[in-house]
C-alpha cells in the first residue's frame, strides 16, 4: 500500500508545524504550502520539517491552490486552516479549486463557535460559511472540521509581563475558557489527514483542554513555570478593551468590539462549556490524536522558553 500524500497549508503555525510533523511520523509524503516559503519553520521542528518540499500557495487565490495541488501531486488528503476573510459567495472558490486539482479529502481548522445552521454575523460569519462550501463542493465524506475551543498558545499575549512579573492587563481576566494545547489540535489534524477512516462516522471532532479555567488563573500558572509574580486587572471600559484587541490581536474594530463581548458572556458563564459536549471534547483529543489531552501546567512547562 502506497504512503499517503499530503499538502498542509500553514506550516509554521503551531497547529500547523505539528500537523506536518504528526502525518510525516506516519509516514505520509508530506508537502508544505506557504504563502511565503521563505517564512521560517518552528525552531523545534525545523530539522525535520525543512526536508519538506515547499510550494508557494494563498488561500485567497483559488488559482495558486490549484497550482500547489497539481504540483504535489497530493490527491487524497488536505489540512486547512482558517480561510480569509470573503464575501460570500467567494468562500466556496477555493474549495472547487482544491478538488479541481484532484483533492478527495479536506481537514479543515474550524472553532468551537461554529454552526453552521445559524445565521452569523461579523467575526463568526466566516468559518461556518467555509464548512458549508466544503460539505457542497466535497459533498459526504469529503471532508472533517475540526472545531478546537480556546487556544493556550493566546496566553502568549502576555508572555512579556509574565517573564518580568507586574501587572497583565486583560479583556475580562475572571472569563473561563478551556485553553486547548495547539499541539494537540495539530496532533489530531495529522492522524486524520493520514487516516480518513479515523473521521468516518462524522464529519465535525470537537477539541477542548481538560482544564477551564479564568484567564487570570492560567496567567498565574504561566508565572508560576517562569517564577515570577503576575497580578491582573480587567480595562477599565469595554472601549478600552476594544482598543487593545485592534492593536495587540489584529483584528478590526468590529470584530474587536465583538470579541469583547463575547469575553464578557465568558466572565458571567456564557461560553457555551456544557459539562458533557466538554468531556466529549477533551476525550477526542485521545480518540483522535492517540494521546491523553495537554493540561495548562504541562502546555506552560513545554513551551516556557516563549516566555522566559
Amino acid at each position: 500500500m502506497s504512503s499517503p500524500n499530503v499538502i498542509v497549508f500553514g506550516p509554521t503555525g503551531s497547529v500547523g508545524s505539528i500537523t506536518a510533523l504528526t502525518a510525516h511520523t506516519l509516514n505520509a509524503t508530506v508537502t508544505l504550502a506557504m504563502r511565503d516559503t521563505t517564512k521560517p519553520i518552528p525552531p523545534n521542528l525545523a530539522q525535520t520539517l525543512n526536508l519538506m518540499p515547499r510550494l508557494q500557495a494563498d488561500l485567497s487565490n483559488p488559482a495558486s491552490l490549484h497550482a500547489a495541488v497539481t504540483a504535489s501531486g497530493a490527491k487524497t488528503r488536505l489540512p486547512l486552516p482558517h480561510l480569509p476573510r470573503a464575501r460570500p459567495h467567494a468562500r466556496a472558490a477555493p474549495s472547487r479549486a482544491l478538488k479541481q486539482a484532484g483533492i478527495e479529502f479536506v481537514v479543515f481548522l474550524s472553532s468551537a463557535s461554529v454552526n453552521p445552521h445559524h445565521k452569523e454575523q461579523g467575526l463568526h460569519a466566516i468559518t461556518p460559511a467555509v464548512e458549508l462550501a466544503l460539505a457542497d463542493t466535497l459533498g459526504p465524506g469529503g471532508y472533517v472540521a475540526v472545531r478546537p475551543g480556546y487556544f493556550a498558545s493566546n496566553l502568549l499575549l502576555f508572555g512579556r509581563v509574565v517573564a518580568e512579573g507586574g501587572v497583565a492587563r486583560m479583556v475580562y481576566p475572571e472569563a473561563r475558557f478551556d485553553l486547548v494545547a495547539p499541539e494537540d489540535i495539530g496532533r489530531v489534524c495529522g492522524r486524520l489527514l493520514v487516516n480518513k477512516g479515523l473521521s468516518a462516522e462524522t464529519a465535525v471532532v470537537s477539541l477542548a483542554g481538560p482544564q477551564v479555567l479564568s484567564q487570570g488563573q492560567a496567567v498565574r500558572v504561566l508565572a508560576g513555570v517562569a517564577g515570577t509574580k503576575v497580578e491582573v486587572e480587567n480595562f477599565a471600559s469595554d472601549e478600552e478593551a476594544v482598543g487593545f484587541v485592534v492593536q495587540n490581536m489584529g483584528l478590526p474594530e468590529p470584530g474587536a468590539r465583538q470579541l469583547v463581548q463575547g469575553f464578557k458572556a465568558a466572565a458571567s458563564g456564557g461560553n457555551g462549556l456544557d459539562k458533557s459536549r466538554h468531556e466529549e471534547a477533551v476525550a477526542n483529543i485521545k480518540k483522535y490524536g492517540g494521546k491523553e489531552a495537554t493540561g495548562i501546567q504541562e502546555w506552560a512547562e513545554m513551551n516556557k522558553v516563549k516566555f522566559t
